[in-house]
């Protein structure tokens, strides 16, 4: 269906084994699957049809046994409170999202800027976002699916470059959730303020003084990255410990060498050409004790040179 819609910007698909499978072909059929749906997923055309959407609508209730009906769904706010939804358990991630910013009065125009995101909050006070929520995807059914994780499902900004702010500073709705996640961000100490700094925006803060306090937090460092739970990556030396930060065309590595020094690497992403996601079991790779890791590698290129990065995290 997608090839006599699209045709040829539809990838091939991948070739079938006409014979019995042993384990490595197996392993290289599922690789190769793995690969066209991430290229599929690269053209938002393609993404955004009704073929597609309604496929993956499909796939996800007959996976998890759940019919389409009427349900309820809690949409969480940087600063804790939650929006309730009247909903269908079929609905996708995008009108659940446009519902949502409708609600509290943000400007359709601006709704691009925003997205769903799975996230946790833990015990000690830490914030892990697990992941974004795509288009196509039934929150709904997919946090019927995390249940263990004690996923919730919020909104937050969808973009990297803090210069992006002064887009949405004019509409009130907008302000507001910018705050919030500017303030939540402070919280978590996403973001490294001076001492200074620290002080203006408790002033700011407890005035509610909200445009100023956005202005003076995009001078800060990391402010607009999204911080990535601790992991293990392979550089300078493989097993060091790292805090990661994205955004900004950079991933910012805050890395514990054995020496129990940290050293800071940025490395500077122009462009991305080949990425990788493999779940990894009972390999030599062990994370405190723990065998079963996610492993992200991917290439990217810096002042023309093509290299890889490889993340774990474990399981």
């Amino acid at each position: 269906q997608l090839r006599q819609l699209f045709g040829s910007a539809v990838p091939a698909f991948p070739p079938k084994f006409y014979l019995a499978m042993t384990k490595s072909m197996a392993d290289e059929r599922r690789s190769q699957l793995e690969q066209y749906l991430q290229n599929v997923t690269l053209d938002s055309n393609i993404t955004n049809s009704d073929v597609f959407i309604g496929f993956f609508r499909k796939l996800q209730q007959d996976t998890f046994k759940i019919q389409t009906q009427r349900a309820f769904l809690d949409v969480y706010l940087a600063d804790g409170s939650s929006i309730k939804l009247d909903i269908q358990t079929s609905d996708t991630a995008e009108r659940i999202l446009e519902v949502t910013l409708c609600k509290i009065g943000l400007s359709r125009e601006l709704i691009k800027y925003f997205s769903l995101f799975f996230f946790q909050d833990h015990d000690d006070g830490a914030l892990s976002v697990v992941k974004k929520v795509a288009e196509f995807e039934l929150p709904y059914v997919s946090l019927q699916s995390m249940k263990e994780l004690h996923c919730k499902l919020g909104i937050r900004k969808w973009y990297m470059d803090p210069s992006f702010d002064t887009l949405l500073m004019d509409c009130r709705a907008s302000l507001d959730l910018l705050y919030m996640q500017a303030v939540q961000e402070v919280k978590k100490n996403w973001v490294k303020p001076t001492e200074w700094q620290m002080q203006e925006l408790e002033f700011l803060q407890k005035n509610a003084n909200k445009a100023k306090f956005l202005e003076l937090i995009r001078e800060m460092q990391f402010y607009g990255y999204v911080r990535l739970d601790p992991c293990i990556c392979d550089y300078p030396e493989e097993g060091c410990p790292a805090d990661i930060y994205v955004g900004h065309n950079e991933i910012n590595c805050c890395i514990k060498l054995p020496t129990n020094q940290t050293k800071e690497v940025s490395f500077k992403i122009n462009r991305l050409r080949t990425w990788q996601v493999s779940f990894l079991v009972s390999t030599s790779l062990t994370l405190d004790g723990e065998d079963d890791t996610l492993e992200l590698r991917f290439e990217y290129n810096d002042s023309g040179t093509w290299q890889w990065i490889i993340l774990y995290t474990k399981q």
